[in-house]
């Protein structure tokens, strides 16, 4: 991590920028930015400073700096940039003072909590929050006074948290990100969900992910499906656009019996075992029109505990030098009849070390889901469009100690982190997605062009 200024706004006459002396080696400085913010500015280096900074508050008030925290100085082409700035994007404001975002509020509020941590200053707003015409955000604040809505420049960055695909779609916010990245060209980080069938055909070609991919088919044909079960002990039906474990089937077929079983969870959220006469049929009972929507994935043998499936949530985040990192894993044990792993659908969350007694054994699968989780994660930031900053994964480990990956989520949920063992972990996450705000905050200051690269 990168030196941290704390910032001192003075109400003195002096209308110098202090500095500390050994800043002096980045040159001349005759203007001071924060966000989108300029001002002409003074400098003067003083002995003793350190790691501290001091503005006159009309300075301050002009970039539209809060009056206390800590930050990175970037110095370029006489330009001293007081960084970073993220803003968290997102939808489902309310008009409540201290639950703006209803029940997501805590969600966000435990993200912003970690900017200071980073030396970054972080906002969360909607694009109601925005005014084009002054290049300000009316953007939400947390700290230890709680939430306070405040009026800031453009950020440095933008972290895209909108809640779910339907909204995303929303011509509104599209307008947003494209407003901000090509008339202000601000980095866009994390945009967009990830598509099951979109993501399988995008690792399949390359060798290294491949070997981690069940067999997986779109649409899934009848015939597909009968050739998959005669290879396979189960196959799963999963939309292509979901997650959560939303609409997942787990079929199979009985040699015994000839007869053709499905597990899923109803509407009532009951998790079922129904039997069937045929394919056929499970379909006409099952599903209202084509399998269109879904993916046929490969049934993988998983390892057991107390004969229930055990998979895997790992987390991976860019960090400030943009490096793909294991934040997170945790194990998911399968509730009783449940079809996923999933927390809504009785799954129980347990560590490594409840999971593997044996250390031999632990740190065995813990290599194995750290290597697979990094090279998948960089096939993918390779492969798809836009700034990729984090990645959650399910993954499985069968039972002769090979990796499977089932899922990949551009916008991971944080059930996991309800363990109490998983709490350094939970930190570890949030506040490495703002890591990663104040790297393309530098990229954008220092190399711009590569930005424009990548954004492809």
């Amino acid at each position: 991590m990168s030196t941290t200024y704390t910032i001192q706004i003075t109400s003195s006459k002096d209308d110098r920028i202090h500095l500390p002396s050994a800043t002096m080696k980045y040159g001349h400085i005759n203007q001071l930015s924060f966000g989108s913010r300029s001002v002409p500015c003074k400098v003067l280096y003083k002995e003793g400073l350190e790691n501290q900074i001091v503005l006159p508050i009309e300075t301050a008030t002009d970039l539209m700096l809060p009056d206390k925290g800590k930050i990175h100085l970037f110095f370029k082409d006489g330009n001293l940039h007081l960084g970073s700035l993220v803003g968290v994007f997102t939808a489902g404001f309310t008009k409540s003072a201290h639950r703006p975002l209803g029940e997501r509020s805590l969600f966000f509020a435990k993200y912003l909590s970690m900017d200071q941590s980073v030396g970054v200053f972080s906002f969360v707003f909607g694009s109601n929050h925005i005014n084009w015409e002054e290049g300000t955000i009316n953007g939400f604040t947390y700290d230890t006074d709680g939430w306070k809505q405040v009026l800031f420049p453009f950020p440095n960055a933008v972290y895209d948290r909108l809640p779910n695909r339907r909204v995303e779609n929303h011509q509104a916010f599209k307008i947003v990100k494209k407003r901000f990245t090509e008339d202000y060209s601000i980095p866009w980080y994390n945009p967009g969900f990830f598509n099951k069938w979109t993501i399988h055909k995008l690792l399949i070609h390359d060798t290294a992910a491949a070997k981690y991919l069940p067999a997986t088919y779109h649409p899934p044909t009848i015939s597909r499906m009968e050739e998959m079960l005669a290879s396979y002990q189960s196959i799963y039906l999963k939309p292509a656009n979901s997650s959560l474990g939303n609409g997942v089937y787990q079929l199979m077929y009985s040699r015994e019996d000839n007869q053709y079983y499905c597990r899923y969870r109803d509407e009532k959220q009951t998790n079922r075992l129904r039997k069937y006469p045929s394919i056929e049929h499970f379909l006409k009972v099952t599903f209202k029109d084509e399998l269109s929507h879904y993916i046929a994935q490969q049934g993988i043998k998983l390892l057991r505990i107390d004969g229930k499936p055990v998979d895997f949530r790992v987390h991976t985040n860019k960090d400030e030098e943009g490096i793909w990192k294991v934040t997170a894993i945790a194990a998911k044990i399968a509730g009783k009849g449940s079809v996923t792993t999933h927390l809504n659908n009785g799954g129980v969350v347990k560590t490594l070390e409840e999971i593997y007694k044996d250390e031999q054994e632990r740190k065995i699968a813990l290599r194995n889901l750290t290597d697979a989780s990094i090279i998948l994660s960089k096939s993918i930031d390779d492969k798809v469009q836009g700034f990729v900053g984090e990645i959650g994964f399910d993954l499985g480990i069968d039972q002769n100690g090979s990796v499977w990956m089932f899922e990949a989520n551009s916008k991971p949920g944080r059930s996991i982190f309800c363990h109490p063992d998983l709490k350094e972990a939970d930190i570890l996450s949030r506040k490495a997605s703002l890591e990663y705000g104040l790297f393309l905050s530098k990229k954008a200051i220092y190399n711009p062009e590569e930005l424009m690269y990548e954004e492809r």
